[in-house]
């Protein structure tokens, strides 16, 4: 079910219709600078989308155009451990599907469970491990196929612009966790048996409830920092931002080279 529909939206967006949606997730938002933007607003002003409250998250829409393609942006999203529930958490999502997108990208940064990974680098999601028990579906009887939530399509496409343009795009499963506090030693290597390579605590809903609504999906992990007991360093969200800030114009020049064909 959506509730959303373009009577939702301020004039100022209302009659845009945007094919492809993107999900900042924390220190990405500066993917947004040097695009030629069409509208923006605040989340603050649609009905029933939540503002999350983390720094790296602007909480709005941007509109623009990259590749001759029409995109809506979320510059920042909510969370679970922020109170919210996951149905609350992907809300961001129904409102763009109202909107026309048709293919949804979702990004974040995440932890590295996998030892052969490092930070900086990219990793496509090519499946998910959802830990927390919750789901954005909770309270309806839709029944919605996971055999292949990141759609084979656009990652197939994805990889092989990653090889064209010589970047080095992982892939692997990402595991959601509830948060707010990072993984212990221990809570990494559980993650790795159970077949883990990325953790984080987003994307998995608003993955879901893309795919309930019909809208392909593409994910990718901004490789922050190893996790807990692969380094000795200590964890600290600031370097979770500036790690994904320095990444962000890697995923412009892949994502710009997947709109333009």
């Amino acid at each position: 079910m959506n509730e959303f529909n373009r009577e939702h939206f301020p004039e100022a967006i209302r009659e845009l219709h945007p094919r492809v949606g993107l999900v900042l997730g924390s220190g990405l938002g500066a993917f947004v600078d040097g695009l030629e933007t069409v509208a923006s607003v605040p989340y603050a002003e649609i009905p029933g989308i939540v503002v999350g409250r983390v720094p790296g998250h602007a909480g709005r829409f941007v509109f623009a155009e990259i590749g001759g393609t029409p995109v809506v942006i979320a510059q920042g999203r909510a969370h679970l451990y922020e109170g919210w529930s996951a149905r609350k958490i992907a809300a961001g999502v129904r409102a763009m599907a109202a909107l026309g997108v048709e293919t949804l990208i979702l990004t974040n940064a995440a932890g590295i469970v996998n030892p052969d990974f490092r930070p900086g680098q990219w990793m496509q999601i090519t499946d998910h491990l959802n830990l927390t028990g919750q789901s954005p579906l909770t309270g309806s009887a839709d029944f919605v196929d996971q055999s292949a939530v990141y759609s084979p399509g656009p990652r197939k496409a994805f990889a092989e612009r990653a090889a064209a343009l010589g970047l080095d795009l992982a892939e692997g499963v990402y595991a959601w966790l509830p948060g707010p506090q990072y993984e212990t030693p221990a809570e990494i290597r559980m993650l790795r048996a159970l077949g883990a390579d990325a953790v984080g605590m987003s994307t998995v809903p608003e993955a879901i409830q893309a795919r309930a609504l019909g809208v392909e999906v593409a994910g990718f992990s901004c490789l922050t920092n190893y996790g807990a007991g692969l380094s000795d360093a200590p964890l600290h969200h600031e370097e979770v931002v500036e790690t994904g800030r320095h990444a962000a114009a890697a995923l412009s020049r892949l994502l710009t080279a997947w709109l333009i064909g």
